[in-house]
């Protein structure tokens, strides 16, 4: 397999083959495409054309050239926690487009990003993983900092993954030209990436300049989503948002407060998430303060981590293989649900929640709140020998033995119940829910169950 020796080499059509769309943003389509030459998948970053056109009509330099300056920070902050760019493409995306396109050839990142990973196991990951994301996130802002870059969109969706499952930062680079070409129609592009709601107070100021505690800002809200699985303020538009957080306003810390002393490390983490999100951009910390932090952190749970990422990747390849959308793994929610659930996560939603103590569950919808809540369960749940007695002889004799073993941790027990789960079908998980409302009847409720 031979890669590109240089990183300006231009990529066309005759290259490329196998194109496939998978997401799009402010500034332009990003597909996969399979290089012939190379025999790899790459990702190419195509911009919309009202980009282009902005380019053409209001400066001297072709949308080309302007791409190639944009790409060139890319390869200034080239490192272990950077996207890598193979080259620059330039072409009619085999014959599917009538008017030149130009894009950035790059690695494919195979695991999508933070964000969708969020999404596809429906809920927070395992502390390990959340710990090593925060700290190689850190260190690739680091070094973008240390070469006078600002990243200026830090997010999930901007947090990429490896095949292990590793972090790589991107969109630094496109994110200006994201912001300069649509500048007309701003705030209906921020509302769609929901780039505004990792803004801090005083990027909402006409006059302000982009700084580096720009980018400790965000880190500080990215941070409370990694550490909850979820966006931040999901029923606030960009208006609340606007008016909201210069007001002091920042994501509820409730229910992490709750948990940051049984984790090692979480509260030191949490503190520097409140720190980053400072109102005062000189208190916020420098990158190289915050890996230092998350260095400590993540060195006490690093012997945890291969197999917590072959555990995420083992129920992904198993999520993929049975079904056949992500979409079906986000569990379907009443409009009481989703009130009930804003009200509690969104501190800019103050919606009274709508009991439904008086709805009755289905074995079936019981099985869908086990299996969709997997992660949530395995990492919160206590007690297990308990319930296991409660499932009796629907618990395999193996799996009761693993149960009982003082050696295993409250995680690994659970995961081998889910073990249980998989032959026993929906009435051992119907049986698991019934067992689990009377032991974390507040762990059910705040996950969307009822009896």
């Amino acid at each position: 397999m031979a890669l590109p020796s240089q990183k300006t080499e231009l990529v066309s059509d005759t290259s490329l083959d196998n194109w496939e769309s998978v997401g799009s943003g402010g500034f332009g389509c990003v597909y996969k495409a399979r290089h012939k030459d190379w025999g790899i998948n790459v990702a190419i970053k195509i911009l919309h054309k009202d980009v282009c056109s902005y380019d053409n009509n209001l400066h001297r330099s072709s949308p080309f050239t302007k791409l190639c300056d944009e790409a060139n920070h890319m390869d200034e902050a080239a490192s272990e926690f950077v996207l890598r760019r193979y080259g620059t493409y330039q072409g009619y995306r085999s014959g599917k487009e009538t008017s030149m396109q130009h894009g950035i050839v790059m690695e494919f990142m195979r695991n999508g990003s933070v964000e969708s990973l969020q999404k596809e196991l429906s809920g927070p990951l395992p502390w390990p993983l959340v710990f090593r994301l925060a700290h190689q996130v850190a260190l690739g802002m680091t070094f973008l900092h240390s070469k006078n870059l600002i990243h200026g969109d830090l997010k999930p969706s901007n947090v990429l993954l490896n095949m292990d499952l590793n972090a790589k930062l991107a969109d630094f680079g496109l994110s200006r030209v994201s912001t300069s070409a649509l500048n007309s129609s701003r705030e209906t592009t921020e509302k769609i990436g929901g780039s505004y709601k990792y803004k801090p107070p005083e990027a909402f100021k006409a006059s302000y300049e982009p700084a580096r505690a720009f980018d400790r800002y965000s880190y500080g809200i990215l941070l409370w989503s990694i550490l909850m699985g979820k966006e931040p303020y999901p029923c606030a538009d960009y208006a609340l948002v606007k008016l909201r957080i210069p007001e002091g306003d920042r994501p509820c810390c409730e229910e992490i407060d709750k948990t940051k002393l049984e984790v090692d490390g979480l509260e030191a983490l949490v503190d520097l998430m409140k720190r980053c999100w400072d109102e005062s951009p000189s208190k916020r910390p420098t990158f190289k303060e915050c890996f230092e932090v998350t260095e400590k952190i993540f060195s006490k749970h690093e012997k945890g981590i291969h197999k917590v990422v072959d555990d995420v990747l083992t129920r992904l390849e198993s999520q993929n293989s049975n079904q056949s959308s992500l979409a079906s793994n986000v569990p379907p929610q009443t409009p009481e649900q989703s009130e009930s659930n804003d009200a509690v996560d969104n501190d800019f939603c103050k919606q009274d929640s709508v009991s439904v103590s008086t709805k009755i569950m289905s074995d079936e919808d019981k099985a869908k709140f086990v299996d969709n809540n997997r992660v949530k369960l395995i990492q919160n749940v206590t007690g297990v020998m308990a319930i296991t007695k409660e499932l009796g002889n629907m618990v395999h004799p193996e799996a009761y033995s693993c149960v009982e073993d003082k050696q295993k941790t409250t995680q690994e027990k659970m995961r081998v119940l889910y073990m249980t789960f998989r032959s026993g079908g929906v009435a051992v998980k119907a049986a698991f829910y019934d067992a689990l409302k009377q032991h974390h009847p507040e762990l059910v409720k705040r996950l969307g169950g009822y009896a």
